[in-house]
């Protein structure tokens, strides 16, 4: 098909989690906006022939995948980067002759969950070299985040509360279909969340030539350690079934308080594993312990604590129930 890196013109900075940063094009095509010097456009690629593009300046989004059809934005941005309609309509038509040989060849599988492509707030994408994004650089690093493994975004522009945030996009099979504001100023709620039914966040991320899938409830603990994040204290019918998805042995890491102990009973019915190391008492949940011991003895921790036996994670919640 067609390579959309090559398309775009100028610099392009790559970042550790596939996410490639640079100028984008479409700012100044939507009217309103200044020609993008910032590298607010972001895409990350999953393979040759499947893309997600979003502009964190004009909120501009489109993707590719081969076997479909290519969309209207999609077909616009290809305008924009100096494709003519006769090229475009060639490389529609070979998407949708591979489907056809995909279709014929791949047998029919259910279909999972399907959810709302959305829009995020209007940001900028975290630059560590920019002295504006210095209080969320530090925020992050502080948490033992890598700043360039997944695409943050901040808003120092805006007024108010929503000055001091991080945004974090939900993507799923590299489109937006969320995200989560983390504010800074240390008031209550701490998080806003446009989370859809069923999400599990990280997801995109799990390699598929891992045998494990580390479960945590909340965001910055799976960041923290390559995990996912239910972002709540239960786990959905619908959230089983993404996971399920992944094909990996799950390993449920709850928090260190009630709800997180209780947490437990759940994932045993889904025949999930549980791990509950032997941290200090002070430790409350994943992130806590990856800024006290680093990520890769946490790691180690996870997993050679992790078990199926019921009497051992009865045993260990009891234990931890103590100190709280």
């Amino acid at each position: 098909m067609f390579d959309i890196l090559a398309l775009i013109p100028g610099k392009k900075r790559q970042a550790s989690n596939g996410w490639y940063s640079f100028n984008a094009i479409c700012c100044h095509h939507n009217g309103g906006h200044r020609p993008d010097t910032r590298f607010r456009g972001g895409i990350k690629t999953n393979g040759p022939n499947e893309w997600l593009m979003h502009c964190f300046n004009c909120n501009f989004t489109c993707s590719f995948r081969l076997g479909k059809p290519l969309e209207f934005k999609t077909k616009k941005l290809l305008n924009w980067l100096g494709v003519d309609d006769i090229q475009i309509q060639r490389w529609n038509l070979e998407s949708l002759q591979y489907k056809d040989l995909l279709d014929f060849y791949t047998p029919t599988k259910p279909n999972l969950i399907r959810f709302v492509e959305k829009q995020l707030p209007e940001g900028e994408l975290l630059d560590k070299t920019n002295p504006t994004h210095k209080e969320y650089v530090d925020y992050l690093i502080n948490r033992c985040i890598d700043i360039d493994s997944y695409p943050f975004m901040v808003t120092p522009n805006d007024v108010g509360r929503n000055k001091h945030r991080v945004i974090v996009p939900y993507t799923y099979k590299n489109k937006i279909v969320g995200h989560t504001s983390r504010y800074l100023d240390n008031k209550t709620p701490r998080f806003i969340n446009d989370q859809q039914s069923g999400y599990v966040f990280n997801i995109d991320v799990q390699h598929n030539d891992w045998s494990v899938c580390i479960l945590t409830e909340g965001i910055f603990d799976a960041l923290s350690i390559d995990g996912v994040a239910l972002m709540h204290d239960d786990i959905s019918d619908e959230q089983s079934k993404l996971l399920a998805s992944l094909n990996k042995q799950i390993i449920l890491v709850p928090d260190r308080d009630t709800s997180g102990l209780k947490l437990t009973d759940k994932a045993l019915e889904f025949g999930y594993s549980v791990s509950l190391p032997k941290w200090e008492t002070d430790i409350k949940d994943v992130n806590d312990a990856v800024i006290r011991y680093g990520k890769v003895p946490t790691l180690l921790s996870i997993l050679q604590s992790a078990t199926n036996s019921k009497i051992k994670i009865e045993m260990r919640k009891r234990q931890i129930a103590k100190g709280l």
